[in-house]
């Protein structure tokens, strides 16, 4: 029988189920794709607690960061649930090259303009990979989602609002927007790559080149209306997916995993 725990308010099995022809490991290392993704950007959001450049834009932040921590905390449990260890275990008791998140979500603040460039991509992405995945052979997979992309709906909008107020508004705030957006672009492509382990996800999960024509479809009226045209030139190479990573993740897992790792076995 399987135990079931609530996290974030999901029902969630303590055994990650076979679905498909795929193994139990292969879709807690899906899962801890998606879990570190969200658990990168929501740590890099939180960065913009009581610095944002608006008190509104303030709380907005916080509130998409606890939203991607909680889909994190679901993601890393159903994860962790093939070899037994807890989303705590994943996030603060890994090192450097055991994280899978793409490049695009360890990207650094850098201004507001590139924080919302970043969360462009990110909200666009994740909306039509979790819109996809509630149709998933694996349940927890598909609870997930259906919580998941109802807040990055939001995240979306609010992500469009900004490119748009930002790239019509002052000389300096289009000049920001679109330097962001150059800085951005070149980390889009490797959300896309359908790496070895998707031919093995076949119903459980898209592949993730099947997603890129919706994230086309639905960006470029964004950029359209606020006159900015998409980047072309330099593609990042990637590799994060297999644990190569960006200078830019190390000194944000020692900062995520820094009290954890002074106080171990501590609770408060």
């Amino acid at each position: 029988m399987n135990q079931r725990i609530t996290v974030d308010g999901l029902e969630l099995s303590s055994e990650v189920i076979d679905a498909g022809g795929a193994t139990t490991e292969d879709i807690a290392e899906y899962a801890l794709w998606l879990g570190d993704d969200a658990l990168v950007l929501a740590q890099h959001l939180g960065d913009w607690i009581t610095r944002a450049p608006e008190l509104e834009e303030d709380v907005a932040l916080a509130n998409i960061a606890l939203d991607l921590l909680g889909h994190a905390r679901s993601l890393l449990h159903h994860a962790g649930s093939a070899s037994g260890r807890t989303e705590d275990d994943l996030a603060y008791w890994r090192d450097e090259g055991e994280f899978r998140s793409a490049h695009l979500f360890e990207l650094p603040n850098g201004d507001f303009a590139h924080t919302i460039a970043r969360q462009l991509v990110a909200s666009h992405y994740l909306y039509e990979l979790y819109d996809r995945l509630r149709a998933s052979a694996d349940d927890t997979l598909a609870a997930i989602a259906a919580k998941a992309v109802k807040e990055v709906d939001y995240h979306r909008d609010h992500a469009d609002q900004w490119v748009l107020r930002l790239a019509l508004g002052t000389d300096e705030s289009r000049r920001r927007m679109t330097r962001a957006l150059a800085d951005v672009w070149p980390y889009v492509d490797e959300l896309f790559v359908d790496e070895p382990l998707v031919d093995r996800l076949e119903g459980i999960a898209p592949r993730p080149s099947s997603l890129r024509p919706a994230f086309d479809a639905t960006v470029a009226p964004v950029l359209a209306e606020a006159e900015l045209e998409e980047p072309r030139g330099f593609v990042s190479s990637g590799g994060g997916r297999r644990g190569a990573h960006s200078e830019h993740l190390g000194p944000l897992i020692a900062e995520l995993q820094v009290l954890a790792r002074q106080h171990p076995g501590a609770s408060w």
